[in-house]
């Protein structure tokens, strides 16, 4: 008991707490001495009043309402009554609000047709729009040029990582020329000095100068010849035979009336000024020079 008046003073409101206090019925720790719990009561009587009070004389299509039960279930073909309806079951609780809304419309649509109330939209019916043409149009043209912008900022992102990627390699490729540079002035400098007898550094540069003709010359002979040419060969042919046309034949090797002798042994005019003395004064090269120290060494 004790704890039942506890839970009834503990719900007790501010106000009823200050009338109490003005009172002096208030007891240490906020308590109040009830003598009796006011009884909640249902007035029917009341509330029909109250509604008649408000409740204005409409025409039905002026209120549309409509009253309707619980509707049988048509799958399992019973009539359902407050007890088939589990409350606290959220898919049945749904389902009866659907078919009683259903039922609802089935009950209504007669009584509008019968007074002649349109219940369909006509096929040539167009709503008219919140926004107007010309709202729309802004809104459309501002969302373009949103679009375009991004665009353009990511172009102008790729542009400048491609730019960037771009330094970078030349960067690697000036510090790779630069450091190759460098150690062959330092091979250089201790051959000059006699600290080393190599001149492998020269090969070196050879080979990679001729790996690299080597290199283009495959690509161009692994190309072959283009669409164009293909699409004429097949269309005109080769031309005849050309693998061994400059061979000799028994005629030709008897025959030596084209044969010039000065011109053979270079002893015509005008020759003997082109690699004479030219040719005995030629200084030999910087490398042939190294060369031969080395082989004399």
């Amino acid at each position: 008991s004790d704890s039942g008046s506890d839970s009834e003073d503990s719900s007790l409101s501010d106000s009823e707490l200050q009338e109490a206090f003005s009172r002096g019925a208030l007891k240490p720790g906020l308590n109040v001495v009830l003598e009796e719990r006011p009884k909640r009561r249902n007035d029917a009587d009341g509330l029909k009043q109250c509604l008649s009070e408000f409740k204005q004389q409409l025409a039905w299509v002026e209120r549309l309402d409509v009253t309707s039960g619980q509707v049988a279930d048509p799958v399992s073909q019973s009539a359902s009554d407050k007890d088939a309806v589990d409350p606290e079951n959220d898919f049945q609780r749904e389902m009866s609000f659907y078919r009683q809304a259903q039922a609802a419309v089935l009950e209504a649509l007669p009584r509008l047709r019968k007074l002649q109330v349109p219940t369909r939209r006509p096929d040539d019916y167009f709503a008219e729009m919140a926004k107007s043409d010309q709202q729309m149009q802004k809104i459309r043209q501002k969302l373009k040029s949103k679009q375009e912008a991004m665009e353009r900022s990511e172009k102008a992102k790729q542009l400048r990582a491609m730019r960037k990627y771009g330094k970078k390699v030349q960067t690697e490729i000036l510090q790779r020329r630069q450091k190759e540079k460098k150690n062959m002035l330092n091979a250089v400098k201790k051959y000059q000095k006699g600290l080393s007898d190599k001149l492998d550094f020269l090969d070196e540069e050879q080979t990679s100068s001729q790996g690299n003709k080597k290199g283009s010359a495959n690509q161009r002979i692994k190309k072959g010849p283009n669409a164009k040419r293909r699409y004429k060969n097949q269309k005109f042919g080769f031309g005849g035979k050309k693998k061994g046309s400059k061979w000799n034949t028994k005629e030709s090797f008897n025959d030596v009336s084209s044969f010039r002798s000065k011109v053979a042994h270079n002893k015509g005019p005008g020759k003997a000024g082109k690699g004479g003395k030219k040719a005995l004064n030629k200084r030999p090269g910087k490398r042939a020079r190294q060369k031969m120290k080395s082989r004399a060494r």
